[in-house]
Order: C-alpha cells, then sequence, then structure tokens
C-alpha cells in the first residue's frame, strides 16, 4: 500500500494505492544440482576484483566504451516533474479513446476513512462517463495514468508512453475467396461467447502445484498430452471441418 493524494483542481483528495494483480506463478529457486544448496547472486567489480555492497553502487549513463555519465540518486529525484505524494489530474477523456495496448499495470484507490471530496470525484467520474487522465511518480518512475470507476471501486492504471508501443508495419493481405470468408464468419459465430474471466485457469500452474504433491508423495510425474494441430494446407478444407468440429 502507498499513501498519496489525488489533485482534482484546487481539490486535494488523499487516497491509498493497492495493486490488483497478484502473480499465480509458482515461485522457485535455483539451486546447485550437486548439493541443493541455494545459489547466491554477488555484485562483484571485476576491476577491482571484489564483492561491493549496495551503498557503492551508482548508475551510469553509457556513452562509449568504458566512459559513462553518472547520476546520483539525489540528481535523478531533483529531475522529477511530479513526486510521489501526488497524482495530478491533467484531463479527461472518453474511455473508448485509450487503445487497451496503453495498459499497463493497475491499481485500487482506497480511503482510510470516509472523504466527501473522494465521494464527490468518484460519483463526478462515474456520471459523466469519463476517465481521468493523470501524472505522477510509482517507484522513481515517471507515469500518465488513467483513472475511472468500476464496480463502485476507483481504479488507476498506468499508461505506456508511445514511443514504448512498438507494433511492426502491417502486414500484406493475400487474397481470399468470398466462400472462404463466409466460411471464417460462420465459425467465428459459432464460438460466440461472453468474457467469463473465473472460468479462465492457468492450467500450466495447476499442473505444476499438482505434480509438486506427486513429487513429494513420491509418485511419477505422466507429462501432459498437448493437442495435436492438424496440419491441413488446404484453407476452404480446413475452415469445413473446423466447421463440422464445432
Amino acid at each position: 500500500m502507498r499513501k498519496t493524494n489525488i489533485s482534482f483542481g484546487l481539490v486535494n483528495i488523499p487516497i491509498n494505492i493497492n495493486p490488483i494483480i497478484q502473480d499465480n506463478d509458482i515461485t522457485f529457486n535455483q539451486l546447485h544440482k550437486k548439493c541443493l544448496s541455494r545459489i547466491k547472486y554477488i555484485k562483484y567489480c571485476p576491476h577491482c576484483k571484489k564483492e561491493v555492497k549496495q551503498e557503492e553502487i551508482i548508475k551510469g549513463y553509457k556513452i562509449s566504451d568504458n566512459d559513462y555519465i553518472t547520476l546520483t540518486n539525489s540528481e535523478l529525484k531533483s529531475l522529477q516533474v511530479t513526486n510521489e505524494d501526488n497524482i495530478e489530474i491533467i484531463g479527461f477523456i472518453n474511455s473508448l479513446e485509450i487503445d487497451p495496448i496503453f495498459y499497463e499495470k493497475s491499481y485500487v484507490i482506497t480511503i482510510t476513512k470516509k472523504s466527501k471530496a473522494y465521494s464527490l470525484f468518484k460519483d463526478a467520474l462515474e456520471k459523466s462517463k469519463k476517465v481521468a487522465i493523470a501524472k505522477t511518480v510509482i517507484a522513481t518512475k515517471f507515469y500518465y495514468v488513467a483513472i475511472r470507476v468500476k464496480n463502485n471501486h476507483l481504479l488507476m492504471s498506468t499508461l505506456y508512453f508511445n514511443e514504448e508501443i512498438n507494433l511492426p508495419e502491417a502486414s500484406i493481405d493475400a487474397k481470399y475467396t468470398k466462400k472462404e470468408l463466409d466460411l471464417a464468419m460462420q465459425l467465428i459465430k459459432s464460438l460466440n461467447m461472453k468474457f467469463n474471466p473465473e472460468k479462465y485457469i492457468d492450467e500450466y500452474q495447476e499442473n505444476i502445484k499438482e505434480a509438486i504433491i506427486k513429487k513429494e508423495k513420491g509418485t511419477k510425474i505422466k507429462p501432459v498430452k498437448a493437442k495435436k494441430n492438424n496440419n491441413i494446407k488446404d484453407l476452404m478444407q480446413a475452415l469445413e471441418l473446423s466447421l463440422k468440429n464445432v
């Protein structure tokens, strides 16, 4: 949890932000195969030939081989246009204007006690059907963020900068027949569904959990059979067979 403030015009709203996403991956330690001891990572200076402590490390920007421009943490902090104690709203937009590709990490905004300013801001944002765009700093990194209302909660999502989005050039379209398009549209329609995220489980992680339990009991692990892809080169035949198998 991190304490900060939403700056809405001249209104200041004390809030807390908490990450929404929790990584569900099984974590493993790296061990030495011979003795099963944990591997350590040592920060080592090859020039001085010794282990280096964290307080001895500074940041350097490489300008040529073995030539760096160094910046201290205090110098980097002095360059920030805002700070971690403030989420400065700069404007409001329609949610559909933000392509999902720009969303990075999401947080839930909470308060520790009743706040008229918080409730007013949340309800006004929901009634206007807008998304607030703001700028802030999280863990020394500058971000633009989108703040929106969902299920009576205020959610804040950090946004990628445009220069961070690396889309390749569009591929060259190949020609296809009207019948092939009709079959593709039928296949899409036959597989139409609603988005139910609670039904989507991480099958790989579940298999790992099961394997750990089996190994603990001394049971042999059987490999999971992956679904085979049918190598049908004829597009029309592949579409027709796909529709039959739905």
